[in-house]
């Protein structure tokens, strides 16, 4: 990759700026052109996203590729040449982060076009926050990191409080005051690392290389761990998600645990393994506990759901379990797997919300026991949300198999136990949605739906997108698992092969 892409990188969050600004402007009356705008922005960034994915060389010795700068604030009282930098690149982490954003962001942007209240106003925050992600996914300055990862949390409360439904002010408050709190411990851990490493710069690429005191990193790992792992949903920090989820809109939700609970994973690679190794080091037993617990628990709880969006809550807690375990076995097999869960879970869980989402906006009811024999009824519906399921259960050829065999077989070299914990998680998987299928899509048909009407197209257009992106991650694994194997192999000290 050269410059040339790091410009490309740079627009990955102004286009979706540039969008939101651009709405102001625009009448809100104007649904036509809104929708024009919105859908033109998030084709140019899901293009831009699969160009820099192909783009990116894993044969390349560099961390990063394609990286760009701009000094932004030096050479003020403390702060040495560069001292805060508009500085992006890209490995094959971020890369892969990179293509699951501009996946959901087609496909959620999609199937918000039927939202009628205040649509101006929803896409601008839900630009806002597209800004944030992206900028987090590529941003190589912490300063700007932290920023933007900030940035990406705050219009959440909005987007649920205005937008939801189901107890939404609860859900958005709930959301709200616990990531602002995680937030906090992040903050600390920032500059913690900007002090210790004496650089008098936020340039992480020269941070990644500093020296910190193994006592210090041992201090400040956890709070990162603990900072971000909340927002990806972390035991047992975790009690917002499921709320949150069920309180979203269906976009929101896509973004939420499709994107966001992965920005979370995301900080504590890039913060946690790539600038403080020995405090990953000591730390990855208990993440590699908190994570098979989390596994656990998620799926026993999605057992006992039978709200659609409480059980696809919890499920993405059980999921997300395995991306915390993978990341504690501190090997590139696990790790690997953890990365790769990240995306497939991405995308399998935007399609469960998409998907639910059609059918609430009809029937108004997410109630399991309410629902049979809606394979009659909705088919194409039904076709999506299996194929979504069996991913989730981890069968081969989809998506979930390959991340999933990742994280296990990673699991087994350090610790079988946590290993046949985990098969069994898969198994209560298995469970809760084999029981959901035999319970809502076959059997006799419930007359009370008989209005119902089959998911819209544009809905199958976005569930299109993130099911083929099941099937390309299940059937031809290798071009994410090259870029995201030899990342970690390089760039974390002390993993293991």
């Amino acid at each position: 990759m050269s410059a040339s892409e790091g410009y490309l990188m740079v627009s990955l969050f102004a286009i979706p700026l540039g969008t939101a600004l651009l709405l102001m402007l625009v009448p809100s009356r104007e649904r036509g052109a809104i929708m024009a705008v919105t859908g033109l922005s998030s084709l140019v960034l899901f293009i831009l996203s699969v160009y820099l994915f192909a783009r990116y060389d894993y044969t390349s010795q560099e961390q990063f590729q394609g990286v760009v700068a701009w000094d932004w604030l030096q050479n003020v009282g403390f702060l040495g040449d560069h001292g805060i930098q508009l500085k992006v690149g890209m490995d094959g982490i971020s890369a892969a982060m990179v293509l699951l954003t501009g996946i959901i962001t087609l496909a959620g942007t999609w199937v918000s076009w039927k939202i009628q209240h205040r649509t101006k106003d929803f896409f601008i925050l839900l630009y806002v926050l597209i800004a944030g992600v992206y900028g987090t996914f590529v941003m190589l300055d912490l300063f700007f990191f932290f920023l933007l990862y900030e940035t990406a949390l705050l219009p959440m409360y909005l987007l649920i409080a205005v937008w939801g439904s189901t107890r939404k002010e609860y859900g958005a408050m709930k959301l709200m005051m616990m990531l602002v709190a995680a937030s906090i411990l992040i903050f600390t851990a920032v500059f913690a690392i900007f002090t210790e490493a004496n650089l008098g710069t936020f340039d992480m690429t020269k941070l990644f290389g500093a020296h910190y005191d193994p006592r210090m990193q041992k201090i400040f790992f956890p709070m990162i761990a603990l900072g971000c792992g909340t927002l990806g949903g972390m035991w047992p920090f975790h009690s917002w998600s499921p709320d949150g989820h069920a309180a979203a809109p269906t976009a929101v939700s896509m973004l939420h645990a499709g994107v966001l609970m992965k920005l979370g994973a995301f900080g504590i690679i890039r913060l946690g393994f790539q600038i403080l190794p020995e405090g990953a080091a000591f730390w990855a037993p208990g993440l590699i506990t908190v994570g098979i617990t989390a596994a656990l628990y998620g799926a026993i709880s999605a057992l006992r759901q039978t709200d659609m969006k409480l059980m696809s809550g919890f499920s993405s807690v059980s999921h997300m379990g395995y991306v915390f375990m993978g990341l504690g076995t501190l090997n590139v097999v696990g790790m690997t797997g953890s990365v790769l869960q990240m995306f497939a879970h991405g995308v399998m869980t935007a399609l469960f919300f998409l998907l639910i989402g059609g059918m609430y906006d009809q029937s108004h009811n997410r109630d399991l026991p309410n629902f049979s024999g809606m394979a009659k009824q909705m088919p194409i519906w039904t076709i999506f949300f299996v194929l979504g399921g069996l991913a989730s259960l981890g069968l081969p050829g989809l998506s979930g198999f390959v991340a999933e065999l990742h994280i296990f077989v990673g699991a087994f070299r350090v610790y079988p136990v946590v290993g046949g914990l985990a098969v069994l998680t898969a198994a209560i998987t298995a469970t809760y949605l084999v029981r959901m299928f035999a319970q809502a899509f076959f059997g006799e048909f419930n007359p009370r739906w008989n209005a119902l009407r089959d998911i819209t197209w544009t809905e199958r257009a976005g569930a299109g997108v993130l099911a083929l992106s099941m099937l390309a991650l299940g059937l031809w694994p290798s071009p994410w698992v090259d870029r995201i194997a030899n990342t970690l192999a390089r760039s974390i000290p002390g993993v293991s092969l």
